[in-house]
């Protein structure tokens, strides 16, 4: 029989996406006496997304971990579009390519520590055996794979889903900042809007965006509304590259405790990325909670598995309790407004000061800005509103509805 190849690292993470790839380039900068190992199932690191975020997401700590990333940056700021007004707010908007994130990687580790194209079949406290029988050996595991229907199950809510497309436009498209919110749009499937990021005078990033009751994604139905809504804009589009889509949880209530549970049966092994549950429960958005939580791994004195699971555990435990207001919010979305209506909630919220707007997707929202959010006259029905806020009528369990498992998001 032939003898397995065993690899010894300090730190293996599973898993290339973001949140991965961020504690890896955290590591190699900030503790380069660490070998790390980088194992990701799919063809490349990153896969074939777009993650966007506001500048003020990031602390200024931090940002040399970020800027190599960012493939697009506005500093003029954002629009959004609602039936009731436009809006321009001024927080500076950027962009991280997977090709940015695959490109830094390549840069930070040496080639053989980046395995690409690998299956996992088993990860416990002391590394991680391949399904070719490569047995990575390390003194620490993170698990970044991602969300599974067995996780999935221990949370309600409704779902975040999108299709988007980069388009070419014969003449100048005419955006000179991103739209992140474009609900003149028909209402299908819940809230709907259209997202814009132009990359250049004649190419822009278009995303069709709902926030829906279940997860069933129609491609070519999303990739058609895309193209009318082009036409709709006056672009003479001329190529379409870099098709993504996903179907992202938004969260409304859970069981925490077994969530964590559900994740290993191996209690030494740290987790990072939405596997923790790092993520904005109403918006989806994981790029501002993957690099704090990976700036916080890489301060850590001591990288052993046992160490990684505890701060993981401590550090998502309070993520969790931090996002109860969130998860408030989404339960107004989902059980208090009619899905044709639900526009109004968020129409309601970009009317708000923009410095609260910054906070609330930085899931650093302040007890002054929750009071501010739900002051004044709900745009549900009260009597609907006021059931939400009691859990009455408020979204099942995600897999109750068919979940499949969830990538990261472009948010």
């Amino acid at each position: 029989m032939e003898k397995a190849i065993v690899r010894q690292f300090d730190i293996a993470i599973a898993g290339g996406g973001l949140a991965g790839s961020l504690i890896a380039l955290a590591l190699r900068e900030r503790r380069p006496e660490l070998t790390v190992a980088l194992i990701e199932r799919g063809d490349a690191v990153g896969g074939n997304h777009v993650w966007s975020f506001f500048a003020s997401d990031v602390a200024a700590a931090d940002r040399a971990l970020v800027e190599p990333l960012v493939a697009a940056r506005w500093d003029a700021g954002y629009s959004v579009r609602f039936p009731g007004f436009v809006r321009e707010l001024p927080t500076p908007y950027r962009s991280v390519t997977s090709e940015n994130l695959a490109a830094a990687i390549a840069r930070a580790l040496p080639a053989d520590a980046v395995m690409t194209g690998r299956d996992i079949a088993s990860l416990d406290a002391d590394g991680a055996t391949l399904t070719d029988g490569t047995r990575i050996a390390a003194h620490g595991v993170i698990d970044t794979r991602g969300l599974n229907p067995d996780l999935l199950r221990h949370f309600s809510g409704g779902w975040q889903k999108f299709v988007g497309t980069m388009l070419t436009t014969r003449e100048p498209h005419g955006l000179d900042r991103p739209v992140v919110m474009d609900a003149r749009v028909e209402q299908l499937d819940g809230y709907r809007f259209v997202y814009c990021l132009p990359f250049s005078a004649t190419k822009v990033f278009v995303e069709d965006t709902y926030y829906s009751d279940t997860p069933d994604l129609d491609r070519v139905c999303l990739l058609a509304r895309i193209d009318a809504y082009a036409a709709a804009q006056g672009w003479d589009v001329v190529d379409r590259t870099r098709t993504e889509s996903g179907v992202l949880p938004v969260v409304t209530d859970g069981d925490f405790a077994a969530f964590w549970q559900a994740g290993h049966s191996d209690a030494a092994i740290g987790r990072a990325g939405v596997r923790a549950g790092l993520f904005q429960p109403l918006t989806s958005y994981s790029l501002p909670d993957a690099v704090r939580f990976a700036a916080h791994v890489a301060a850590l004195p001591d990288m052993t598995g046992s160490t990684l699971a505890r701060a993981s555990r401590a550090w998502a435990e309070r993520h969790w309790r931090r996002g109860r207001f969130y998860r408030l919010l989404a339960r107004m979305l989902f059980a208090a407004a009619e899905p044709a209506q639900r526009y109004r909630v968020l129409q309601r919220f970009y009317a708000l000061d923009e410095a609260l707007i910054e906070r609330f997707y930085a899931g650093r929202s302040t007890s002054a800005d929750k009071l501010r959010v739900l002051a004044g006259k709900p745009p549900v029905p009260i009597t609907k509103a006021v059931m939400a806020l009691a859990g009455i009528g408020v979204p099942g369990a995600l897999t109750e509805i068919g979940a499949s498992p969830a990538p990261e998001g472009t948010r």
